[in-house]
């Protein structure tokens, strides 16, 4: 008989793209040879097959099949896939977090709210309860009048297996709108919305309101990272996705993202990436067609 992980990976295995939408309201199922460096939104994020390697900030996390993260807040990521088995591809299932969804459960639950008492992006296992309730949420991806009526209910249990487990402090202070981590999401979406303009941290912890001291703490907390370093992380992504979807050389993608020296920039990408800019983007680029050359008399 078909255990529920596997069949889930038989359903997800129909993904056409990376992150591949699913109809279902806040459900993308994600099918990859290799890892995006992305800005990964708040969401749940469950892996079928293969592991996943993130580093957020100062924090390296490893994830493997049967194994689920929280992201609370928007981060930019950097990381890398490894297959099980030769030819087999990284296949995961994602659901984004909605505050109101996850306010109505606790208001149903009834309990104080406790501090968050694991680490953001850890990964834990996964009960079978929760991976029950992904396969019937996936079942019904292509009935539509099941899932208008269905899903709701079922993405209500997914988040509840969660809020019982090692890290339901945590999504419990995403819902919070008084909450620190409340306050630090508003931060970092204006910081997503402003990235290339350079900001002083006084006003960021006004509008946080904690003192810059406890900012600087929370922050650090919530993102693994200094505010600083975050929109560093934000430019270097945005400049490596220019270099290989765009035609601006290096120098002007740096001015591009909001840096004044591109010097500055070829040594922070480097030490980001691994190589400088233009080595980077060359690895991915196809190599420029080899020109004819005519003999003249």
């Amino acid at each position: 008989m078909e255990k529920p992980i596997e069949e889930l990976r038989r359903i997800v295995m129909r993904a056409q793209d990376k992150w591949t939408e699913t109809g279902l309201p806040r459900v993308s199922m994600v099918r990859a040879e290799a890892c995006a460096d992305q800005v990964y939104q708040p969401m749940l994020h469950l892996v079928l097959q293969g592991t996943k390697t993130l580093s957020i900030g100062e924090e390296l996390s490893r994830y493997t099949a049967g194994s689920y993260f929280l992201v609370p807040v928007d981060v930019p990521a950097t990381g890398q896939i490894h297959a099980d088995e030769q030819d087999q591809p990284y296949l995961a299932v994602s659901l984004t977090l909605e505050v109101d969804v996850i306010a109505s459960l606790l208001m149903d639950e009834g309990k104080t709210p406790r501090a968050p008492q694991n680490t953001c992006f850890q990964g834990v296992h996964a009960p079978p309860e929760m991976i029950d309730a992904w396969l019937r949420m996936m079942r019904i991806m292509d009935r539509p009048h099941e899932a208008s009526v269905l899903a709701p209910m079922i993405e209500r249990e997914i988040l509840f297996r969660a809020l019982q487990g090692p890290l339901g402090g945590i999504l419990r202070a995403v819902a919070r709108p008084d909450g620190r981590m409340t306050q630090i999401r508003r931060v970092t979406q204006w910081i997503r919305e402003h990235y290339t303009e350079p900001f002083r941290v006084e006003p960021l912890a006004l509008m946080s309101d904690m003192s810059v001291a406890a900012f600087y703490r929370h922050f650090k907390s919530v993102t693994a990272m200094t505010p600083i370093q975050y929109q560093k992380r934000l430019r270097l992504l945005r400049a490596r996705w220019l270099l290989l979807f765009d035609t601006l050389d290096a120098t002007s993608i740096a001015y591009t993202v909001g840096y004044e020296s591109a010097s500055q920039f070829n040594r922070e990408y480097a030490r980001l990436f691994g190589l400088p800019p233009a080595r980077d983007a060359a690895r991915f680029r196809p190599p420029a067609p080899a020109r004819e050359l005519t003999a003249t008399p």
